[in-house]
């Protein structure tokens, strides 16, 4: 009786500690997962942020490009008006 009592004793007990293994990988693997979300919100952040740079450039190259086309077509103007006054030679 004691045998099997020891016996019973000993299987428990290993039980226990591969419940105790399991319980520390598992401990691990969140970790591991909580590190590789951290990661990949900093990720996010950085894309954020450069499509936010992205999209002031674009803007300002816009409106560079609209004030040069403004340009262009007071310069084109003011060339007719002066063609106009001066004669063909």
């Amino acid at each position: 009786m004691i045998r099997q009592i020891n016996g019973a004793a000993t299987g428990i007990a290993a039980a226990v500690d591969e419940h105790g293994a399991a319980a520390q990988e598992i401990v691990r693997n969140v970790a591991q997962a909580a590190h590789g979300t951290g990661e990949v919100t900093h990720n996010i952040v950085r894309v954020v942020k450069a499509s936010e740079a992205t999209g002031a450039v674009a803007h300002l190259v816009l409106a560079s490009a609209s004030e040069l086309s403004r340009q262009s077509e007071q310069l084109n103007a003011e060339v007719r008006a002066f063609l106009t006054v001066v004669p063909a030679a």
